[in-house]
């Protein structure tokens, strides 16, 4: 069974689902843990839903990139 992990941020993305971005482990393997958490008692208590995905620590610097480059992409101003 994996470990509750060390949660290293949460994003809302509304009032009833969060993004939970963990470190945690499995059989004795770490990794990187990105899930969608929900609510039914207004926030009281977050489950893990099946929407996620586990990231290996090889592939995390492949991860790191793509995010650079995304926020790159994103923070430049389109000219028209």
């Amino acid at each position: 069974m994996a470990d509750e992990g060390k949660r290293l941020a949460t994003i809302d993305r509304n009032a009833t689902e969060q993004l939970q971005i963990s470190l945690k482990t499995f059989k004795n393997k770490e990794y990187l843990d990105l899930r969608i958490f929900y609510t039914t008692d207004e926030g009281t208590t977050w489950l893990p839903s099946k929407k996620g995905v586990t990231v290996s620590p090889d592939h995390l610097e492949i991860l790191k990139d793509a995010v650079d480059e995304a926020i790159k992409e994103l923070s430049t101003p389109v000219e028209e």
